[in-house]
């Protein structure tokens, strides 16, 4: 017989933690993300979505997209870094 998964999560992210990096997000007017979701269409769904973003990380399923990333010369002897979205 098949063995049952056990019921711990890979990784200990507590719903407050991804509750406060919500709304640290929300007080610097974040960007939209890769995915292209504002910050008020996010807000439709807050409950559910924190939901989702907690369950994703502590499960261990959440992956982010690849990034590249890409030297950008600049006017002095600087380079800036840039991420990339590989799709």
């Amino acid at each position: 017989m098949g063995q049952l998964k056990s019921q711990t999560k890979p990784f200990e992210i507590s719903k407050w933690e991804v509750k406060e990096a919500w709304e640290e997000v929300r007080a610097n007017k974040g960007a939209p993300g890769v995915d292209g979701q504002r910050i008020a269409d996010f807000e439709n769904d807050l409950k559910g979505n924190l939901y989702k973003v907690s369950n994703r990380m502590s499960s261990g399923s959440y992956f982010p997209p690849p990034v590249r990333a890409v030297a950008i010369p600049k006017w002095s002897t600087l380079e800036v870094l840039r991420g990339l979205i590989m799709r």
